[in-house]
């Protein structure tokens, strides 16, 4: 029988529960692999994917010899991986003489692999290559614009599948907010041909327009390369299912002290601190007395008169 663990520090509960399903997922971390033999190409692609990801990106840079991943098999210990360092995301760079300059892009669902699709790098530009204003160079962790130029990517279905897999791989977390100012780079996906797509990343820069929106041009700060799709694996149905499932509770707000009854509806709790009754001082009715006793003396003589009036009256 597998051994069950349970975790006995409170940090590894806290790791433990941010690793649990949740209704608003977390950004997407990508796993970065070498296979067993990989070019020079391959491994400056893979460092510069590194770099391009720093902070949502976990690197090993030892040979994989067991990772097969189109290979009955060959994906457990890929998904080894995918469970030890919480990855949804990974690219693992090969090289072959049947396959040159070989990159594999999959995801993950519940640490087993969704779907994968295999491109080969051709025309590779390093960051190195391009001169540029160091100034308008991407910060670390900002957020990207994503563009796909051509049709292809509506009506080819592995132009589509790459499609859905880059803007996983670059897009970072979720937001509803953006600040303008933060949106600094843009990667453009330019679709070639059928099975071909360019890939380049920009620095964006903000000018005077004249207007609110500002004017934006584009500075080439590499990587660029071409992909050329070579083998591709769609999810089956049923997991495909499984993964787009959308939960229909929506996250509340939680309201401090209130709470919920099937029968009584909405109740809260009023604390109310511990009143100490001996230490309360009295209210001073001191003057309030000695004005009612005036009153009183006023108000009897009054009587008293209209009585002996009344008496002299009779007489």
């Amino acid at each position: 029988m597998m051994e069950i663990r349970t975790p006995k520090t409170h940090k590894a509960k806290r790791v433990l529960e941010k690793r649990a399903p949740k209704l608003v997922e977390n950004g997407k971390k990508t796993l970065i692999l070498h296979g067993t033999k990989t070019s020079a190409t391959v491994s400056s692609v893979l460092m510069e994917l590194y770099r391009l990801k720093k902070g949502g990106a976990i690197k090993y840079s030892r040979r994989n010899e067991n990772i097969r991943p189109f290979e009955s098999g060959g994906e457990t210990s890929l998904e080894f991986f995918s469970l030890k360092t919480d990855c949804s995301i990974f690219v693992y760079g090969s090289h072959s003489k049947k396959r040159p300059d070989n990159l594999v892009l999959g995801r993950m669902y519940d640490h087993h692999v969704y779907d994968l699709i295999e491109v080969g790098i051709e025309n590779f530009k390093s960051l190195l290559s391009f001169s540029y204003d160091k100034k308008i160079a991407p910060h670390e962790g900002s957020k990207p614009f994503i563009c796909f130029t051509g049709e292809g990517f509506e009506t080819v279905q592995e132009l589509k599948q790459l499609k859905e897999v880059l803007t996983d791989l670059f897009r970072g977390e979720v937001v509803e907010n953006l600040n303008l100012t933060g949106l600094d780079r843009a990667y453009i996906c330019t679709a070639v041909s059928p099975t071909k797509v360019f890939l380049t990343h920009c620095a964006i820069k903000l000018k005077k327009s004249g207007t609110i929106v500002p004017r934006i041009e584009l500075v080439e700060v590499g990587p660029s390369m071409d992909l050329v799709i070579r083998r591709n694996r769609l999810p089956n149905e049923g997991l495909r299912k499984e993964a787009m499932k959308l939960s229909k509770d929506k996250p509340k707000k939680k309201v401090k002290n209130v709470d919920q009854d099937d029968v009584l509806g909405k109740l809260g709790r009023v604390y109310i601190p511990e009143q100490e009754v001996g230490k309360i001082p009295l209210p001073d009715k001191s003057k309030g007395v000695k004005r009612e006793r005036r009153e009183g003396k006023v108000k009897k003589n009054k009587e008293e008169g209209s009585a002996s009036k009344k008496l002299k009256e009779s007489e």
